[in-house]
């Protein structure tokens, strides 16, 4: 039997969702119209919310409500380390080991010429231009260790030391084809207190 398409709409979009297979999206849409149209209102809300509240911060790219993000405007940071993430789920990670106090940039993805990922869909330009803007002395890379991750760590690297800046690198603490968002803390703060120049 074929579910109403408004059913069938929910399904579709749940699918959407890392993790979230044709069977996980079937259950979790059942469970919430027959057991939690509460919380299913409460999602829907949320949602709403955060797409038409949520932009990117002007400085790091990350989301934010204002114009500049918390981290950016805290005169407490060290402005001449920049570090630069993937994603703002990395950003919190590396945020939650506390051995980082610079500033960050996030590019939103990684290199993936197969996917038509290239410099300008990670913001290129933009990083470019808040690394050089003479307050940066290091540039901590902090892609995670997959093939893109590495690839876009090396095409970063060497546009900013053609620049003069110092670039350095998390140490392998961090697995080889492990995301930082799924690494525990103490090995992330390990990585990031162990970096190295590339």
């Amino acid at each position: 039997m074929k579910p109403p398409s408004a059913l069938a709409t929910l399904i579709d979009a749940l699918r959407a969702l890392p993790g979230v297979g044709p069977k996980s999206a079937h259950r979790i849409a059942y469970h919430l119209m027959q057991h939690d149209r509460p919380g299913a209102e409460r999602l829907g809300n949320a949602l709403l919310n955060a797409t038409s509240s949520l932009h990117h911060c002007a400085k790091c790219n990350t989301f934010t409500e204002a114009d500049i993000c918390e981290t950016c405007a805290d005169e407490e940071r060290d402005a001449s380390l920049l570090c630069v993430v993937e994603t703002p789920a990395d950003q919190a990670m590396l945020e939650q080991t506390m051995t980082y106090k610079g500033f960050y940039f996030v590019l939103m993805g990684r290199l993936s010429p197969l996917d038509g990922i290239g410099p300008r869909e990670i913001h290129f330009d933009r990083l470019m231009k808040r690394a050089t803007d003479g307050a940066v002395r290091e540039v901590v890379l902090a892609t995670n260790f997959t093939n893109e991750g590495e690839a876009t760590a090396h095409y970063i690297a060497q546009a900013l030391k053609a620049r003069g800046l110092a670039v350095s690198r998390l140490a392998r603490g961090v697995p080889v084809g492990g995301e930082l968002e799924y690494v525990d803390a103490g090995t992330i703060a390990r990585a990031v207190l162990d970096r190295r120049s590339v």
